[in-house]
C-alpha cells in the first residue's frame, strides 16, 4: 500500500503550491517519492525536528524551503506549514 498525502489547511496546501518555481518542482520530486517508499527520505531531504515532527527541506535556485511534516497511523502524511 502506498502512502497518502494530506494538507493540516487548505491555507498551508496553498503556500506550499505558491512556493516559487524550482522550489514547487522540488516539492513535487520528494513527495512523489515520499508516496512510493515513505516519510523518511533522510538527509538531505527529510529530518526529524522532534518527536513525530519531521521537515521536507527544498533546495532551489531561488533559495531554500522547508515543509514541516508529521505521520499518522495507516501510512498517512500530513503537511503541517
Amino acid at each position: 500500500m502506498d502512502y497518502e498525502i494530506s494538507y493540516y489547511s487548505k491555507a498551508v496546501q496553498d503556500e506550499i503550491l505558491a512556493l516559487p518555481d524550482t522550489l514547487a518542482a522540488r516539492y513535487i520530486v520528494l513527495t512523489r517519492r515520499m508516496l512510493a517508499i515513505g516519510p523518511n527520505l533522510g538527509e538531505p531531504h527529510t529530518k526529524s525536528v522532534g518527536t513525530g515532527l519531521f521537515e521536507l527541506r527544498l533546495k532551489g535556485s531561488e533559495g531554500i524551503a522547508r515543509v514541516f511534516y508529521c505521520t499518522l497511523v495507516g501510512k498517512r502524511i500530513v503537511m503541517l506549514h
